[in-house]
């Protein structure tokens, strides 16, 4: 199993933090988020992890078995990285890992476990953790439909806390097949429109062209980092007895 990162942007929102490095080497507890993932991966059974590059690119060519640098990052959004990746995608199952976020290696494992041809990881316990982020949950939170472990429906703007089952992670699994329906949608749209596709606005497309995509439930176990507050939240329960074994995995 192969694992691919996508690590090209700097993260503004996370300020001075990211001026000079990208956002997957911003500091949670003393390790950069990325070697949070690594160790993660490492654990969970992936035999080799591969970076997208772009932001202060230089500051990640010690990590991984290789990078791949998106020359568009400042004016494309991760549907644009994730093409850069597209030889590895193209030659077996791999893992694909957004750069701001820190998981648990059950998590991957049950990933990697899932055998349909693309799947993704969604948080049934999200409200506690968005209800320790926000003032207002909602505020962040998009619509998540799911039934029997398919997606129905993601990424839309949510009114109320019933239309959201669960909050999607960024942690997916491509298969070479799933893979290629995903590049076959996509050699339907534009340079111009795939410069402008976010992850979840992907997912919507495929599940409009009819393209089954499976859900695998987690409980907690993860966090996203956007903001120094979410940092400095974290760091709190890391500090609590227990937390540190149970993310070893």
């Amino acid at each position: 199993m192969k694992a691919v990162i996508l690590a090209a942007g700097r993260g503004s929102r996370l300020q001075d933090l990211t001026a000079e490095q990208p956002k997957p080497l911003a500091r949670l507890a003393g390790k950069p988020l990325l070697e949070w993932q690594l160790q993660a991966l490492e654990n969970a059974g992936v035999d080799a992890v591969h970076l997208v590059s772009g932001y202060c690119r230089e500051a990640l060519e010690s990590y991984g078995h290789s990078r791949l640098y998106n020359a568009h990052w400042a004016t494309s959004n991760m549907v644009r990285s994730l093409l850069r990746a597209d030889s590895l995608l193209s030659s077996g199952s791999t893992l694909v890992c957004y750069g701001d976020i820190v998981y648990r290696p059950d998590i991957v494992r049950d990933l990697i476990a899932s055998q349909a041809p693309l799947s993704i990881t969604y948080d049934l316990d999200w409200w506690d953790l968005w209800s320790a982020r926000f003032d207002d949950p909602l505020s962040d939170a998009e619509t998540f439909r799911q039934q029997a472990g398919q997606l129905l429906g993601i990424g839309e703007k949510a009114a109320r806390r019933e239309e959201i089952e669960g909050q999607y992670m960024g942690l997916l699994k491509f298969t070479a097949e799933g893979w290629s329906q995903v590049k076959a949608l996509l050699a339907e749209m534009s340079d111009a429109q795939i410069d402008k596709l976010d992850m979840t606005s992907l997912l919507r497309a495929l599940l409009q062209a009819g393209i089954a995509i499976a859900a695998v439930a987690v409980r907690g176990g993860w966090v996203e980092v956007d903001n120094p507050s979410d940092i400095a939240l974290y760091e709190q329960r890391i500090a609590q007895p227990g937390w540190s074994h149970d993310w070893r995995g």
